[in-house]
């Protein structure tokens, strides 16, 4: 599997019944220095994380807090869904079941994250639905973030503590934990890779996932995972003390939402796909499987458990998106109930050599580039800071004739391709750019007044690019600058009204409300209630004011002040 893979390491644990059969790790934590991988190795386990969330809340529904037909706004106040259809439909339940319409927007966290749990959960209130509620299937973390903070909010303690308290401790899982600052730390913790070229393994950096920490932040090892999955083997006890109600552990084990067909494909005996609260649901080869992967940057997991059988399968690695997982549990399923194996490993080194050639082929034929072209602005034109409230702000900095931004931790150069169209290319710690192609082009729009106005971006699957809008920057000015453009301006037949509210200018034309402003450049000022909408004084070398421009999405009109 190692070779095969092209893994640096990986860890398993078997427990049947209320016994640990088989634990063992394979391969390396740390390549370099050639640590061995052990059963007691930490590793993160994403989204493995998931049951744990869920679990929380059944043990909260056990003490009366909620029920999971609870409205979810109404148990968390901070969420808010795209439409007021939304806020009044979606239920805690189907928060647990991805049921609530909402496509993942995960470059929303990844690219944006931040520590503030209430900063990243008001994001949802501006996702738009692909689907409606309960209508399909929708894997979405920030839903799992917003049951954490529903424990949050009714325990009076972190989602942290909650877990350390209720999983960590009583299940005597001592070397887990929930803090990216603790598992690098630790002195069997593995370091995170990848593979590049095929076969080429490379370690990357650390995620601290830390504000999505609810939707998958656990680390931990095969042998306390074992101790998980014998509670779930058992019905919910742990050495004879419950730990979680049989009651829900059947229920999180139930079909609460059906995922996709799931019909038979290359194995005739591997079938259909359903969601239960925070476990998947499969037929594998005539028995009952409940599990759940995890991917997070250099790690990949499958938790899974047979529930007729009472056998339970943990595998972690230190591979990004790895097969790996999925493929030692099959192989070791297989044996374990005494069918035909199947070549799992076989199959997915082939699936990996197809991916790879056909990854290449598309890299042999080359973007056609659009050549002897430049950006329509100089460069310092693309500076500043854009915003997208159902992602976050990307802010543009000029250095020594380069654009640059920061997409997570990571700084990255805006190198220009054609036109106003900019690639985000890596910065190794060398200071020396990534020459691959990425596919996060920022093509950067300009409106009615010529200025750049936005950044276009493909994100999460969008058939067209999401916006970020430029922020102007507030700057102020004094009662005395701010005078020389009070007035009224002739525009045709009606009088238009400039005026102060203590340091705001307001400008009132005849049948529309009063806008208030905020300063722009160039005597340019902002009409705060209508996006795209802005005026232009033009001011004389006497700094008097002559005239006044509307510039907006339908042209440019000019009203004269008048004397």
């Amino acid at each position: 599997m190692l070779k095969d893979q092209n893994v640096a390491g990986f860890a398993v644990a078997i427990v049947k019944g209320d016994e640990v059969i088989y634990s063992n790790g394979f391969g390396y934590r740390d390549v370099a220095n050639k640590k061995p991988v052990t059963p007691n190795t930490l590793f993160a386990i994403g989204s493995s994380s998931k049951a744990f969330t869920a679990s929380l809340l059944g043990l909260l529904q056990k003490d009366g807090k909620l029920t999971f037909e609870d409205k979810a706004v109404g148990l968390l106040p901070q969420l808010r869904f795209y439409t007021e259809e939304m806020n009044s439909q979606i239920t805690l339940r189907d928060l647990m079941a991805h049921r609530t319409g909402l496509s993942r927007y995960d470059f929303s966290w990844l690219l944006f994250n931040t520590a503030n749990r209430d900063s990243i959960i008001t994001r949802v209130k501006y996702m738009k639905p692909t689907a409606a509620v309960r209508q399909k299937w929708y894997y979405n973390n920030f839903m799992y973030l917003a049951q954490g903070m529903i424990v949050e909010r009714l325990s009076g303690k972190t989602w942290e503590q909650n877990i350390k308290e209720k999983f960590f401790i009583p299940l005597d899982m001592n070397r887990s934990n929930t803090d990216i600052k603790a598992f690098q730390n630790d002195s069997d913790a593995s370091l995170p890779y990848t593979t590049v070229k095929g076969n080429e393994i490379k370690k990357v950096d650390y995620y601290n996932i830390n504000g999505m920490g609810p939707a998958g932040s656990i680390n931990s090892s095969v042998n306390d995972m074992a101790n998980w999955l014998k509670v779930w083997i058992s019905g919910g006890r742990y050495q004879k003390k419950e730990i979680l109600p049989s009651s829900y552990i059947a229920e999180a084990a139930s079909s609460q939402m059906v995922m996709d067909g799931g019909l038979p494909s290359a194995q005739k005996d591997v079938y259909f796909e359903n969601y239960g609260l925070g476990w998947m649901l499969s037929s594998y080869r005539g028995h009952y499987m409940v599990e759940h992967g995890g991917n997070i940057n250099g790690f990949s997991a499958n938790v899974a458990f047979f529930p007729t059988d009472k056998i339970g399968i943990v595998v972690l690695t230190n591979q990004n998106q790895s097969q790996v997982p999925d493929v030692v549990r099959n192989s070791i399923a297989d044996r374990l109930f005494n069918l035909k194996t199947i070549d799992w490993n076989g199959d997915a080194k082939k699936a990996t050599a197809e991916a790879l050639a056909a990854n290449l082929s598309k890299k042999s034929i080359k973007k056609t580039p659009i050549l002897n072209t430049t950006p329509s602005h100089p460069l310092k034109d693309y500076t500043g800071t854009f915003d997208n409230p159902a992602y976050g702000v990307i802010k543009v900095s000029l250095e020594k004739n380069a654009l640059y931004t920061v997409l997570g931790d990571e700084k990255v150069l805006l190198k220009h391709m054609y036109y106003d169209v900019f690639d985000p290319r890596s910065i190794d710690k060398n200071g020396v750019a990534d020459t691959t192609e990425s596919n996060l082009l920022f093509n950067f729009a300009s409106g009615q007044d010529g200025r750049i106005q936005s950044i276009g971006i493909l994100l999460d699957g969008s058939e067209k690019p999401v916006a970020f809008d430029i922020k102007p920057e507030l700057k102020v000015l004094s009662l005395k600058e701010l005078e020389k453009y009070v007035g009224e301006y002739s525009m045709g037949q009606a009088t238009v009204k400039v005026f102060l509210k203590g340091n705001t200018l307001v400008v009132f034309v005849p049948g529309q409300p009063e806008y208030e402003t905020t300063v722009g450049d160039d005597h340019t000022f902002i009409l705060k209630a209508l996006k795209g909408f802005s005026v232009k004084f033009d001011v004389g070398a006497d700094q008097k004011v002559s005239s006044m421009s509307f510039i907006q999405p339908n042209g440019v009109f000019k009203a004269v002040k008048k004397n």
